[in-house]
């Protein structure tokens, strides 16, 4: 049975490896999985994937968010199938095609996540993107659209923010994965944290999880906390009140 603890998704975005090591090892068993994207990973590489499956039970999200011509999205993901991580992502972008790409070359051995629309872009993004205007003024148009494809194309779900995810479960159905980032708990406020950060489109915890989220991906609040375990425990309190 899943536990609350499950739903959080920890991104390890810090660009030194000891201090990834650090929350790995502070988080292995707090968490339901670690997020490794870009930064980490470029860095790192699959060392680091490694290290988090030696470390304890805790799974990986591979957040490389995968953008090319679908023959090398397929090979990529090959490679990724190989690493025995829970999930990764490949952009929803452009084509059908790539999204097909991508669950072909994982094969069946790792679940593959389609992103829909990144939850720093706001409206006003999606305009000067060249966008036409019904999705510019209502940005879930466009992830509905994406998440659309996404599950044609065999994608176990997508990514989204909590904003979407009701509208994403009555589409799509229940088994259809939606993983949440921008997520800010409850007592942040607390934290003093710097509000100046990319996101723009955010839910607390409780919210998320009662549209339907089925993950939380929660950075900061528990990385900058004084007390990481603790701001991991709480959050997993406030998801414990609704599931």
């Amino acid at each position: 049975m899943k536990e609350a603890k499950d739903y959080i998704i920890f991104p390890l975005d810090v660009p030194i490896i000891e201090d990834a090591k650090k929350y790995i090892q502070l988080l292995t068993g707090r968490v339901g999985l670690f997020k490794v994207g870009l930064e980490l990973f470029i860095k790192a590489g699959p060392q680091i994937i490694e290290h988090i499956q030696s470390a304890g039970e805790t799974g990986i999200f591979l957040d490389l968010k995968i953008h090319d011509i679908p023959a090398t999205v397929s090979r990529a993901m090959e490679r990724v199938a190989e690493f025995g991580v829970t999930f990764a992502t490949v952009h929803c972008g452009e084509s059908k095609e790539m999204l097909e790409a991508a669950v072909k070359g994982g094969q069946g051995k790792v679940g593959v996540l389609g992103v829909t629309v990144l939850t720093s872009i706001s409206n006003e993004h999606i305009r000067m993107a060249g966008f036409r205007e019904e999705y510019a003024s209502d940005i879930s148009r466009l992830v509905k659209k994406r998440a659309a494809n996404a599950k044609a194309a065999g994608c176990i779900g997508v990514v989204c923010s909590g904003l979407e995810v009701s509208m994403i479960k009555s589409e799509f159905g229940k088994d259809f994965a939606a993983v949440t980032p921008g997520i800010r708990p409850g007592f942040e406020p607390e934290l003093k944290i710097d509000k100046k950060d990319d996101q723009q489109r955010v839910t607390t915890p409780a919210m998320a999880i009662k549209n339907g989220s089925d993950y939380l991906v929660i950075g900061r609040p528990i990385r900058d906390a004084k007390d990481p375990v603790e701001a991991a425990v709480r959050i997993a309190g406030e998801i414990e009140g609704v599931i």
